[in-house]
Parts: structure tokens; C-alpha cells; sequence
């Protein structure tokens, strides 16, 4: 009865969501381009097909390793990736290029998930993280569609949340094929909720198989020259007004290291713009990557392109990872740490509880409190080089001793297909 009041909403709210599409498609003509996928039409699929579903850009960027090492272990298949967002499957395409076959994901009704599954005809569905759609599941099970739920992780208060709606939740958990979890912490939620235990494996993190390649460390030390020497932290995908609090956070900084640059980092493109006029309202001196300006001499380095933070953050001597000074859950610190340098969060990262927890143990990011706190940290870190390169060490030592379960994902994969 759950399933089926749910299928309604649906279907009732789906207008509603069109036309925030074509709204947004302001900005992102893709959207519009392509809306008719959202309802499951797409191209015609051919081959053994092995679709890999990631929300967003973090989700696609973590896939990533899992794709390629797929790519090799099976060159024959085809794979198809989809994403809820543009930013995400703009992502996947500068990654992957002509390699994998890419599409919208459908919206989680019914008939947009028949018509999809018709026209891809999948052999597996391969979701990352945490993205659970009951429609989705329940046709995938109906097609004997196995679905992998991989790098899953499960934050106390979303099980909790599964738990109030346990009708409509535990026959959807019943249905998914293989849970592999990101700690022990993550497996026991997911067995509460209801995943069968024997289809619960803890294969860690696949985003400590973190893979930096070599044109991406060219960009990052060619962008670094272009600085001269200059102390350099960076913010990396930073939300709504943590913005404010970050800018307010540089102009502290600038008091007691004139030369310092602040490269900021958006999370969302519709954020570039407000991000910029802010910058200038405080009267900072700002250069706009995308327009190619030079940061030589810029007080506040907008990067206010697609892509490109795993670089950005190479360019930099420490950083803040975003979404974490405000109640978001905070992002993927492992992107930083992987290049041995500081990271820096704030109170707010359960979205990533089980990666920091491993950074705190070991001292390879510091928490801040508040803006205040974060200027006074940097602003120490810039005057402390020797301590520095410690924490950055550190946090490079955890990515390294956490490494592995990219095999273990992707030998489970091929062992239950």
C-alpha cells in the first residue's frame, strides 16, 4: 500500500518537477536538452550493459576508479552512467569522453523506469553510495535486475528515518542484491533496515583508492608556478552563505599574511555569480578562472568552473572542505588528503562520519567551530611550515593505509554477476 501511495505522489508531483527542469534549464541547457530522459527515454542500449548510477559529482568522481577498472577487467561490456544532476554527467564526460554511454536518470516513477529499463536493458544497476529509489529497486528486482549498493554509507539519522516509514522501506532493502559498506557502523544500519545480513559485506571506502592522474599534477604544479610562492588555502564545494562566512574568514587571514590567496570553490554553478559580487562588495581583489584571468595577483581566486577541484586543491597548501561550517553533512576530504596536504572541516560532516573519524584519529584534519576559528587555524598553519607538512603527511598516511576496496568492490561485482 506504502509503494503504491508513493508511486501516486509521484505521478502528481511530476509536472511540478518539469517545470523546475525547464526553470533551471536557464542555466544549464542540457537540462533542457535532454529532458525526455528524465522520463525513462532514451538511447537503445546493446551488449552486456552495466549501468552505474551516481546522484551528483562526488558520487561520479568515486565511480570513477570502479569504471575503469571494470572497463579493464571486462572490455566486451558496455557501460551506461547516470546521474540526477547536469553537473554530474558533465563530469562523467570529461572522465570517461566516448568510453561509457551516459544518460539522466529517470525520475522514480513507474513508467519512467519501465521505459528505461526497456531501452537499456541493464545486466546489472550498480548504485553508489547512498542513492535508494524504491521504483527503481522494485523493477530491477521484478526484471531479476541484480542492484549493488556500493561505497554504501548510512548516517544514523537517515536509518532512523527508514525506520519511520519501514513498510514502504524493508521490502526495498529485501530486494537489493549486495550491500557493499563503507564501515561496520554502515553494514549494522543496513541490516536494521532491512538488507538480508548474508547480503552485507564492509569493504571500506573505495574514495581512499584515491587516483590523482598525471595530467591533473601537471595542471596543479603549473598553476602553482603562476602563484610564486604565495600561501594558497583553498575551499572546495562550499554552500549558500558558508560563502559569506569563508570571504569574511580571508579578510582575517589578509590581516596577518597581506599575500595570501583564498581559491573558492562552489559547489553548485548557480552559486558562481553571488559568490563574485560578494567578493567585490568586500572590496577584495578577484580573478574568475573562467574567464581565464590571471590569479597572480588576486586576493580571491573564483573557481567558477566544472572539474577541475581535485587540481585546484593540488595548487593549495592546505584546505577546507565544504558543507560542513552549515548543516549539510559536509564532502569528501580524501580529494586534499590524497595531495599530503591539511585538511580542514567544520563541525557539521556526518555525511562523511566514518572517513573523518579515521583523519581524527591519526591528526590529518583539524575541526574548526566557526569562521573565526578557521582564519585563526590557517593563519597559524601559513607561519608554521614545518607543522604543515605534518598534518599533510598525515592525512596522505590514512588515504595510503585505507587503500583496497576498489578490488573488493569490484571482484564482488564480477563474482555476483
Amino acid at each position: 500500500m506504502l509503494q503504491f501511495i508513493y508511486s501516486q505522489l509521484i505521478r502528481l508531483i511530476l509536472p511540478f518537477i518539469l517545470l523546475r527542469l525547464w526553470w533551471n534549464g536557464r542555466r544549464a541547457p542540457d537540462l533542457r536538452r535532454n529532458w525526455y530522459q528524465r522520463l525513462g527515454i532514451v538511447p537503445r542500449a546493446s551488449g552486456t550493459v552495466v549501468w552505474v548510477h551516481a546522484v551528483s559529482v562526488g558520487e561520479t568522481i568515486a565511480a570513477a576508479p570502479m569504471v575503469r577498472r571494470l572497463l579493464v577487467r571486462n572490455p566486451g561490456i558496455t557501460i551506461l552512467m547516470t546521474a540526477m544532476t547536469d553537473t554530474g554527467l558533465a563530469q562523467a564526460r570529461k572522465m570517461f569522453g566516448d568510453q561509457v554511454q551516459y544518460a539522466y536518470a529517470p525520475y522514480d516513477t513507474p513508467g519512467a523506469i519501465r521505459r528505461f529499463l526497456d531501452r537499456a536493458n541493464p545486466r546489472i544497476l550498480v548504485i553508489m553510495e547512498t542513492e535508494i529509489w524504491p521504483n527503481m529497486i522494485r523493477q530491477c528486482r521484478a526484471r531479476r535486475v541484480p542492484v549493488f549498493l556500493i561505497n554504501a554509507r548510512l548516517s544514523e539519522r537517515s536509518a532512523r528515518g527508514y525506520e519511520r516509514i519501514r513498510g514502504l522501506a524493508a521490502p526495498i532493502m529485501r530486494s537489493i542484491s549486495w550491500v557493499a559498506a563503507q564501515a561496520e557502523k554502515d553494514a549494522e544500519r543496513f541490516r536494521r533496515i532491512g538488507v538480508a545480513p548474508a547480503k552485507v559485506a564492509v569493504t571500506g571506502s573505495v574514495k581512499f583508492d584515491v587516483d590523482i592522474p598525471e595530467d591533473v599534477r601537471a595542471a596543479a604544479r603549473t598553476l602553482r608556478q603562476k602563484l610564486a610562492g604565495r600561501p594558497v588555502w583553498i575551499a572546495g564545494s562550499t554552500h549558500g552563505n558558508e560563502n559569506d562566512q569563508l570571504i569574511a574568514a580571508h579578510v582575517k587571514v589578509l590581516e596577518k599574511h597581506p599575500d595570501a590567496l583564498l581559491i573558492l570553490v562552489p559547489r553548485h554553478p548557480d552559486r558562481f555569480e553571488p559568490v563574485a559580487e560578494k567578493t567585490l562588495k568586500e572590496g577584495l581583489v578577484l580573478a574568475r578562472r573562467s574567464m581565464g584571468e590571471d590569479p597572480a595577483g588576486a586576493q580571491v581566486y573564483l573557481g567558477d568552473t566544472m572539474g577541475e577541484l581535485m587540481m585546484l586543491y593540488g595548487a593549495s597548501d592546505l584546505a577546507f572542505v565544504g558543507g560542513s561550517l552549515i548543516e549539510r553533512g559536509g564532502h569528501n576530504p580524501l580529494e586534499p588528503a590524497g595531495w599530503g596536504i591539511p585538511v580542514f572541516s567544520g563541525p557539521h560532516f556526518f555525511n562523511f562520519e566514518t572517513i573523518y573519524q579515521r583523519l581524527l584519529d591519526d591528526r590529518g584534519v583539524k575541526l574548526v567551530s566557526d569562521a573565526d576559528d578557521l582564519a585563526a587555524h590557517v593563519s597559524s598553519l601559513f607561519s608554521d611550515h614545518r607543522e604543515r607538512e605534518a598534518i599533510g603527511l598525515r592525512a596522505l598516511e590514512v588515504v595510503n593505509k585505507n587503500r583496497g576496496a576498489l578490488d573488493k568492490v569490484v571482484d564482488g561485482i564480477i563474482e555476483r554477476v
